[in-house]
């Protein structure tokens, strides 16, 4: 953080969403209602999902880690923000904002990669099933989730040490919720055209880029459906519709926000909402709680904690040998 030394601005100041007060109390209400909400809903997902032997699949073995990514990603700046409303302290440190960026982009570039390993796990299923226990294997699985997480620290690191570079002189209003690159170079006193060329290169061609493999895999799984409908081909072209909505609504804000970095910031604004705090919350809605498989665990963890001596195959013994 030497770098950091360079710059005369020590501290920015979070302007927030709204600048009214009856708005700020109305997002203070809906954020945590969707911030608890989506700790609950992914916690519920995660311990179902290691309760029950049944689940432990590849599928849901990556479904629990995007749980803990969304869980991880609604935590890196909406508390702060809920916390703002209340105390109207809006300013938050240099190095503060610089570890908001970094974890930002971590999740998000974990995310990006195991949204891709999802992707892969489906196609395998429904155009080579035949070959999916050879391919999708624990390890594989593993070595997937691992190599997102690599992923998502090099990008960040990335973001971080150009984000050091920058020399900050002037201004320090950001017009957000939280520390990111498209909002905070603008501060710095440098010509920000080269550094949205750099934006553009790194991130936003990058999750373009992603976005497309994704769109593509999806459209032979969907084709793939089409030409050998079975059973349940119903119900894997409705799991796989879903999935890419959420794939579009996670990927779209990211391409838009880092395509275009000279954006106003309203837009902004609303994007940002999107993929930290309403994102979070629709991939167990959509992913997971639609599943009947999960519906059925959850039943069953439900009726093991409220009535655990019917649960245990050894009550009834206990009470008949005498």
């Amino acid at each position: 953080m030497d770098m950091a030394n360079k710059s005369i601005v020590s501290e920015f100041v979070l302007l927030g969403l709204s600048k009214s007060w009856e708005l700020q109390m109305l997002f203070f209400i809906v954020f945590s209602l969707f911030y608890v909400a989506t700790m609950v809903g992914n916690s519920l997902i995660i311990i179902t999902v290691i309760a029950d032997s049944q689940l432990h699949t590849p599928m849901y073995f990556l479904l629990s880690n995007l749980s803990i990514i969304d869980m991880s990603l609604a935590s890196f700046a909406t508390p702060k923000m809920i916390t703002d409303y209340l105390t109207g302290h809006r300013t938050i440190s240099f190095s503060g904002c610089i570890t908001q960026m970094f974890f930002l982009h971590l999740f998000t570039g974990t995310e990006i990669v195991l949204l891709m390993a999802m992707s892969f796990d489906r196609y395998i299923t429904i155009c080579k099933p035949l070959h999916y226990t050879s391919i999708i294997s624990p390890q594989v699985c593993a070595a997937l989730v691992v190599a997102s997480w690599i992923v998502g620290i090099m990008h960040s690191m990335s973001q971080v040490i150009f984000a050091l570079t920058l020399p900050f002189c002037g201004p320090n209003k950001i017009d957000s919720f939280f520390c990111d690159l498209p909002v905070v170079f603008q501060l710095a006193c440098v010509d920000t055209y080269i550094l949205g060329l750099f934006m553009i290169s790194t991130s936003g061609i990058i999750a373009l880029s992603c976005f497309i493999l994704l769109f593509n895999s999806y459209v032979i799984v969907l084709v793939t459906i089409q030409h050998h409908p079975s059973g349940g081909s119903f119900k894997a072209f409705s799991t796989c519709t879903a999935h890419f909505s959420v794939v579009l609504l996670f990927f779209g804000p990211c391409i838009f926000t880092y395509m275009w970095p000279q954006n106003s910031f309203l837009i902004e604004k609303i994007l940002s909402v999107f993929y930290t705090i309403f994102t979070p919350i629709l991939n167990p809605i959509i992913y997971t709680l639609r599943n009947q498989e999960v519906k059925t665990s959850m039943r069953k963890l439900k009726n093991k904690l409220l009535n655990p001596q019917k649960a245990n195959p050894l009550h009834f013994l206990k009470f008949t040998r005498y």
